[in-house]
């Protein structure tokens, strides 16, 4: 087995990843480390040293092939194939999720939508209809889900968490505000933008 990477290494990857995906949409063969450093304020040498130490990928004074690394990069971060997740909330924020083509764009496919309000259950949200919480632990087995959204109110989060963690979900992305109990050999990650704009701000402040 590969050796695993170190949090900051894993985030600074995925933040290449994030640059390289946009330049190949915008039509550019190549980039440098430069250039991926202005996207990502992420110093140009760190970025030449991230991307050594897996082979030599680009050539000096060319840059580096955007379709080459960026199938590099998701084969170290073990991104390849298809993934399906389950999102669970159907509200403004579930239905930006669920027509975004972002996750499509990196082999990720949003494979079943669920509610517990029934005035929701039966309509269509991007590509697909929305099903019953009660089908949850069925859907996602049928459909070989590995990963969790949450994208409902605070209060009803605990309550989605615990309904995906029974179906075998063992990652959860929780865009909710609220602090979720899991049991240790499950992985949440929690997105508060406003937070993240503190952080950002605090660097920038400085």
């Amino acid at each position: 087995m590969a050796e695993r990477l170190t949090v900051g290494v894993a985030a600074r990857l995925s933040r290449y990843l994030q640059v390289l995906t946009q330049a190949r949409k915008m039509g550019k063969d190549r980039i440098s480390s430069q250039e991926i450093a202005e996207y990502t304020n992420i110093n140009a040498t760190q970025i030449r040293r991230d991307l050594s130490a897996f082979g030599r990928f680009g050539k000096r004074g060319v840059g580096y092939r955007t379709d080459a690394l960026l199938e590099e990069i998701r084969k170290i971060l073990r991104t390849q194939g298809q993934h399906n997740i389950a999102l669970v909330g159907a509200g403004r924020l579930g239905g930006a999720i669920a027509s975004s083509p972002i996750f499509a764009e990196h082999g990720i496919t949003i494979a079943a939508i669920f509610e517990n309000d029934p005035e929701k259950v039966g309509q269509r949200v991007g590509n697909l209809y929305v099903s019953s919480m009660d089908d949850l632990g069925e859907i996602s087995r049928e459909r070989n889900i590995i990963v969790g959204v949450i994208a409902v109110p605070a209060d009803s989060a605990q309550n989605a968490v615990d309904s995906l963690i029974d179906a075998g979900v063992k990652i959860v992305f929780n865009y909710s505000e609220a602090l979720l109990d899991t049991p240790g050999d499950v992985q949440v990650h929690t997105s508060n933008p406003a937070v993240e704009l503190l952080y950002a701000l605090y660097f920038h402040l400085a």
